[in-house]
């Protein structure tokens, strides 16, 4: 499986509880905070709902 980096690059103050759920299930605590995690349909699913608070990229290995 492909690993994507992904990385906080809006806060989450001010966001519904559900986005705020979604950046911590993510992995992601804090301001350009970066994590690498598989690309499953879970995790990409995660990530379009919260694609206006993080960017992402695709890791080569």
């Amino acid at each position: 499986m492909a690993k994507i980096k992904i990385t906080q690059v809006k806060s989450g103050i001010d966001r519904s509880e559900r986005q705020k759920l979604t950046l911590k299930a993510l992995g992601l605590t804090k301001m350009h905070a970066t994590v690498e995690v598989e690309a499953t349909p879970q995790i990409l699913g995660m990530v379009r709902k919260v694609n206006h608070l993080v960017t992402v990229a695709e890791v080569n290995a």
